[in-house]
């Protein structure tokens, strides 16, 4: 068999695949990596004030849902008190 031939016979390597199977890991430190936990890289001017904007969005968030709340106790209690009026007045009539 010529050198030829036998060349032929074997099977042909496939392409290189041109994307990447697994997944990126970020060291610490690197753009877009997540912060560390309290302390650390984690303690900038930035980060700082970006917790202090949370945390006064939440407390913002909570004020409002403890203000809804009071308004919904609010009106139960109107209208309780005054089905109790009505449910008085029945009772005299009887």
């Amino acid at each position: 068999m010529s050198l030829r031939l036998a060349t032929r016979a074997l099977p042909r390597a496939q392409p290189a695949r041109t994307f990447a199977t697994t997944t990126y890991r970020m060291a610490a430190g690197d753009t877009g990596s997540p912060r560390s936990g309290a302390g650390g890289a984690g303690g900038d001017a930035f980060s700082k004030r970006e917790q202090a904007n949370e945390e006064m969005e939440i407390r913002r968030r909570e004020k409002e849902k403890l203000e809804t709340l009071k308004k919904k106790i609010a009106d139960s209690e109107a209208q309780l008190s005054k089905d109790r009026a009505e449910a008085e007045e029945l009772n005299k009539k009887q």
